[in-house]
């Protein structure tokens, strides 16, 4: 049997429903999903294997103006993710026209192969909105495809599925049939932990969070794990320990859960909080949490 592959890039700005995207088309949730800007900061891996044909997608953070030395990091994830692909999967919100992130990140495709996703068709009050929208896309750059579908009802993606297997060429998997990612468990705990946070937290105090595992022992029938959260002030800490620690209680309860589907086994999580002031704006920090360039 002749295998194929081909590497696919998710691309878009943050919130058009990327990371659920990618999460539906693999068919385990990979990548952390909130309503919150910015919720992926590093390229994802996800991987779907059909009988000889294995796509490798990359969900990669929302194009955004930054603010801060992580959210260049996160930029730059995006134009390394879009250099060197078999096709850049463009998603667009069908409800809202395209602004002017979104023309400057489909003037860096430079003549690859591109289809767009226009999401959220479930949205739209009207069928003039969607030919609007097919039409905008469509002037803005030459797509091989203009697929409206709604991942949140699960409308349009297998049709979408069979237009992206057609990009696959002649050549060997690069990962194991059954993998579904290239993130170690530790990472993937890890995320679950910070969407947990972006879910119950308001305001900026998410999105100064970063999250590392520093001890994860299987005993057999119980996995033990250590986390650390950090956040850039005392005032925060305070908010994510919340009274008598009933926040980080909760953060932990919804983690825990989370993790043992994902792992398949029982877990004991424990969860501890420390400040780094500013830490997003600090490299050596940045690459320690992390988030380094690929």
């Amino acid at each position: 049997m002749q295998t194929k592959s081909g590497f696919i890039a998710i691309v878009g700005r943050p919130n058009v429903g990327k990371s659920s995207l990618m999460n539906a088309l693999v068919g385990e949730k990979i990548a952390i999903v909130s309503d919150k800007p910015q919720t992926t900061r590093n390229r994802i891996t996800g991987v779907l294997t059909r009988g000889e044909t294995q796509l490798v997608f990359l969900d990669t953070p929302g194009v955004h103006k930054s603010r801060t030395k992580l959210g260049d990091y996160m930029n730059r994830q995006v134009t390394s993710s879009v250099a060197d692909v078999d096709l850049i999967v463009f998603v667009t919100e069908a409800n809202r026209p395209l602004n002017e992130a979104e023309k400057k990140l489909i003037a860096s495709f430079r003549g690859m192969p591109a289809v767009a996703v226009l999401n959220k068709i479930d949205l739209l009050d009207a069928p003039e909105e969607m030919l609007r929208k097919i039409a905008e896309v469509a002037g803005a750059y030459e797509f091989d495809e203009i697929v409206p579908v709604s991942v949140l009802k699960n409308d349009g993606l297998d049709g979408l599925l069979e237009i992206l297997l057609r990009y696959a060429e002649e050549g060997p998997h690069f990962f194991e049939d059954d993998a579904m990612t290239d993130q170690p468990e530790r990472v993937i705990v890890a995320e679950i932990i910070r969407e947990k946070i972006l879910r119950n937290m308001r305001d900026e105090i998410p999105h100064g969070t970063a999250v590392t595992i520093e001890r994860m022992q299987d005993r057999g029938r119980i996995i033990d794990i250590d986390a650390v959260i950090y956040c850039e002030r005392e005032t925060h800490k305070g908010m994510l320990i919340g009274k008598k620690g009933e926040m980080l209680k909760r953060i932990g309860t919804q983690a825990r859960e989370d993790a043992e589907r994902f792992l398949g086994a029982k877990i004991n999580l424990q969860c501890w909080v420390k400040v780094k002031e500013d830490w997003r704006n600090r490299e050596g920090l940045i690459k320690n949490f992390g988030y380094v360039d690929e």
